[in-house]
């Protein structure tokens, strides 16, 4: 599947709908071009939390996982599931674009480690009540939906009594500047407060990629919501000599304004 054509980018409203399914199409037709820009920094078995390279391997933001029924959400390729698999964790990873899963099956083969993996929609999880000890995600799932309250409400759902759900989004103060890395991203070009989603839309005026943004209140309240308790919030700071650009993050934007937010709750 090739990327479609584009009319418009920018910000809009759109209707949930066609919003809340855009997601899966664009990671179909773009996840060989993305594994091909950023496979080598994520690694094929490795758990890469985000653009500032922070690794489960020294943040241990899910805790002792030897043993531990773990379940990623918008996982992509499985890479972090792959790890989890590799320390001892029993993971299973799920992601709605079936290209980035047979991505996935691909470095299944190339890293020696195979992770079960599932189609699924974060918002109508195929698995019991009460199944996992972990349930996490790096970037996936909640910035592409509508309606994210229903990704952390599964999530609880999933979990057992005092299992961990931690998620990593793109910071909010990041949607007020352009996605610009250079010295050009530091002036403030939107309101933070404004809730517009990012939209590209087809030839066809269809809805080909949405991405949703929420202000911290807004990741609090839909944690809450769910019945968890919010345990903490890591802002990775960007580390010395780490010079790789990945869209709107970079060095210099990074050591002057947060570009990852992380968040960890607990099920009670």
């Amino acid at each position: 599947m090739s990327p479609p054509r584009l009319s418009f980018a920018g910000f809009r409203a759109v209707p949930p709908a066609q919003g809340g399914r855009a997601g899966r199409g664009w990671w179909d037709a773009n996840a060989a071009e993305y594994l091909d820009e950023h496979g080598e920094f994520l690694g094929p078995a490795d758990f890469c939390w985000c653009p500032e390279g922070l690794r489960e391997d020294d943040a241990h933001l899910l805790g002792d996982v030897v043993g531990r029924d773990v379940l990623e959400v918008g996982a992509g390729a499985g890479q972090c599931s792959r790890w989890l698999g590799a320390h001892g964790a029993r993971a299973v990873a799920t992601d709605v674009s079936a290209g980035m899963l047979r991505a996935g099956r691909e470095l299944d083969r190339a890293a020696g480690v195979r992770v079960p993996a599932v189609q699924a929609d974060a918002r109508a999880l195929p698995f019991a009540d009460a199944s996992f000890d972990v349930v996490f995600t790096a970037f996936g799932a909640i910035p592409f939906v509508p309606d994210a309250a229903r990704v952390h409400a599964e999530a609880a759902r999933v979990l057992r009594p005092g299992g961990r759900w931690v998620f990593a989004v793109t910071h909010p103060i990041r949607w007020a500047f352009p996605d610009d890395p250079s010295a050009r991203g530091l002036t403030v070009t939107r309101s933070y407060f404004d809730r517009t989603p990012y939209v590209e839309a087809d030839d066809a005026g269809q809805v080909a990629y949405a991405e949703y943004h929420r202000t911290l209140g807004d990741h609090v309240a839909d944690v809450v919501g769910a019945g968890l308790v919010l345990d903490s919030l890591v802002e990775p700071p960007w580390p010395a000599g780490h010079d790789r650009t990945w869209g709107g993050w970079g060095p210099v934007r990074g050591a002057k304004v947060p570009g990852t937010a992380i968040f960890t709750a607990h099920r009670p």
